[in-house]
């Protein structure tokens, strides 16, 4: 009876415990961006944060870790505590970069457990005024015409632009030549320059130089038109290649075996910020579209992407390092 009643008494008093536990989060939240301050990623994870530290009533400390295609910010999250008060900046490079990778120091799926993802961009195929295509159709016809001998550039050896590329090479018959550089904006300037005729730009950078007529858009790489580029044909509508997609992302992750609750938690709040006008409109002048989907929803696109692309990879023979 003595054992009964001390059992009873032990685990009333762990409830009580569980009960009395101080809501999340409780301290300052590290946020790991994996690129650079400046750029779109880095851009949209301050405006996310700074509007989640106020709703949940804790400040976000940005932490810039760029390098190795965003892999090293992307392990130190890894390699964190799974308590909630560390998450990463992630894009659809945290998914390709170690696929391409000789070292693969980490799998995106595998080590990371899902938050939310906030938003998605085309990227945009551009040319240099002078190049003779108006149109994909053009641009495909020339590269036909002379394999191997059109260069375009990219934001680098397994970026999304590259990959997209890589997928247009494939599905429309044609070999492009890759030309990459570290980041966009050096691509982006030798295209202006006319020293490589064409390149696959993520949006950010490549807007700029629609609005001001500096470059030629040819078309956008997502689905569906680009709202703030409306005229603008997908290439999948252009080529009628209707599997060609190479869509810019950006998400929010917890280092694997986080508790759910936590996930959950940011995820609500996130897709509140995501949902008001103020963020919609900050977002369309940036060039993307938000998103605020659920951690099981992110969870099913993280796992469709990482098929998608490593059979792109493989066949394409991608290798970084």
């Amino acid at each position: 009876m003595k054992s009964l009643m001390f059992v009873a008494l032990m685990a009333f008093a762990v409830s009580a415990v569980s009960a009395g536990e101080a809501p999340y989060p409780q301290r300052p939240i590290r946020l790991i961006i994996p690129q650079a301050t400046g750029g779109g990623s880095d851009t949209i994870g301050r405006f996310i944060t700074q509007r989640l530290g106020e709703n949940v009533g804790q400040t976000f400390v940005v932490d810039n870790r760029p390098g190795a295609a965003g892999m090293l910010g992307a392990e130190l999250v890894k390699q964190a505590t799974p308590d909630g008060y560390t998450m990463l900046l992630c894009a659809i490079d945290t998914i390709t970069a170690p696929i391409v990778s000789r070292r693969a120091p980490f799998d995106a799926v595998r080590d990371f457990s899902p938050i939310t993802q906030l938003t998605q961009s085309p990227n945009i195929w551009l040319v240099n005024l002078s190049f003779p295509a108006q149109s994909m159709k053009d641009l495909i016809a020339i590269a036909k015409a002379k394999p191997k001998q059109i260069d375009y550039a990219s934001s680098g050896v397994g970026s999304m632009q590259h990959l997209g590329a890589e997928l247009l090479n494939r599905l429309a018959g044609i070999e492009l030549n890759h030309v990459p550089y570290k980041g966009g904006p050096p691509g982006l300037v030798d295209v202006l320059g006319g020293r490589v005729p064409a390149i696959l730009s993520g949006t950010q950078g490549a807007l700029p130089y629609i609005k001001a007529g500096k470059l030629r858009a040819l078309a956008v790489t997502t689905p569906k038109r680009f709202p703030t580029l409306p005229d603008l044909p997908t290439v999948a509508e252009a080529l009628n290649l209707p599997r060609y997609e190479a869509t810019n992302w950006q998400g929010l992750l917890f280092p694997a075996g986080t508790p759910r609750p936590i996930a959950d938690r940011i995820a609500s709040e996130v897709a509140k910020i995501l949902a008001s006008s103020d963020t919609r409109s900050r977002l369309d002048t940036l060039g993307y579209e938000p998103i605020g989907n659920t951690p099981a929803q992110m969870a099913t696109v993280m796992v469709a992407e990482k098929k998608r692309w490593t059979e792109i990879i493989k066949a394409a023979g991608i290798t970084a390092d």
